[in-house]
């Protein structure tokens, strides 16, 4: 089709509906936060529910045992990791004191070997105290936001999947018949994307916390199962997550161990951890489940976190896999797909043109 309009206005008018696009993002993420992450779960438990219904139960019956089994897995990983937590807390204020020894041993030793006072260490940590308490603030903001989110969650995923047909039939018929049959493959792509990504992001936790704690068990730390799983859940966080990951063990195992071996031990098991997941688990597991290629997943994670924090590092990776069904189905869009996805050509465009013009011209 030929463009109508210089490629200067075409790019103006994109980016500035990119801007608006970006705007109404965050200043509706309060609601577009649950309700993205109740679509996901409604797409998740949609097959448990229409399982439930072919046994013979009603609709409602069927969403309600769903919605239980689910909120039963989430209690049951919730309820180890606070026995878990427990355990650590028993054992709490024989670790402060092996920490303020320790943190007054190394106070002394910057004294005595660098000749930095006590009174300017006290300063420097007075600063970094000033410097972080806003940080703290804004994540206790994050952990109330996260607190609405898990009650508007169950609520919008019971009525996602009451209303489904409701939703279906409306995507049905504000497209004209003759695109009916893109429509239902489009959909059935995207839940399939969404349900294998889910999935993958699911094994890819187990992976690496089994990985985190044997390595710790291993190296004998105390609290191994407990850092691994932590360990984690904080790897959802690209960059930050492993340094968070890293340095809770490495803590406790100063604090609990003599020595710095197995702190070194710890850096680089959790190196070579951190290697697989970036190099394996997430390429190979998480990101080709939505056919995402990995330069992408980086970049829209890192994006997803700026607008919406720790969900939009969640929601990233399938949001972008459903505009790369929808961009591959529009041919004005394809070449858009393309660069969300993991096929890499075997020419450029550059290298094809260079060859049929040396085949014209025979130089």
């Amino acid at each position: 089709m030929t463009n109508k309009y210089p490629f200067y206005i075409r790019s103006t008018i994109t980016l500035l509906g990119l801007v608006v696009v970006t705007f109404i993002l965050v200043e509706l993420r309060d609601i577009l936060v649950p309700l993205s992450l109740s679509s996901m779960i409604a797409i998740l438990l949609n097959p448990l529910v229409n399982k439930f219904q072919r046994w013979g139960m009603t609709q409602i019956l069927a969403i309600v045992c769903a919605i239980l089994i689910a909120t039963i897995i989430f209690l049951g990983l919730g309820y180890f990791l606070a026995s878990q937590i427990v355990n650590f807390g028993s054992d709490l204020p024989v670790l402060k004191e092996k920490f303020s020894a320790l943190f007054t041993s190394m106070q002394t030793g910057l004294q005595d070997h660098l000749g930095i006072s006590l009174k300017q260490q006290n300063k420097w940590l007075s600063e970094t105290q000033s410097d972080i308490t806003p940080v703290i603030g804004k994540l206790m903001g994050n952990f109330f936001g996260i607190l609405s989110v898990g009650i508007l969650l169950p609520i919008f995923t019971i009525l996602l999947l009451y209303y489904k047909k409701l939703i279906l039939n409306f995507l049905f018929e504000i497209f004209s018949e003759s695109n009916a049959n893109n429509i239902n493959e489009m959909l059935l792509k995207t839940k399939g994307a969404i349900q294998n990504y889910m999935v993958g992001l699911l094994l890819e936790g187990i992976i690496v916390a089994t990985l985190n704690s044997v390595a710790l068990l291993i190296l004998g730390v105390k609290y191994a199962i407990l850092l691994g799983v932590i360990g984690a859940i904080v790897n959802v966080l690209p960059f930050i997550g492993g340094i968070l990951a890293l340095i809770f063990p490495i803590i406790i195992a100063t604090i609990t161990k003599d020595g710095i071996q197995t702190q070194i031990l710890i850096i680089a098991a959790y190196i070579l951890i951190q290697f697989t997941d970036n190099h394996v688990l997430i390429p190979f597991i998480v990101s080709s489940k939505v056919k995402i290629n990995a330069l992408i997943s980086i970049i829209v994670v890192l994006l997803g976190g700026v607008l919406w924090g720790i969900a939009g590092m969640f929601l990233a990776i399938p949001f972008v896999g459903v505009l790369k069904i929808i961009f591959d189905r529009i041919e004005e869009l394809k070449p858009w797909g393309k660069l969300l996805g993991n096929e890499i050509p075997v020419y450029h465009k550059r290298e094809m043109l260079k060859k049929r013009l040396k085949k014209t011209t025979g130089l």
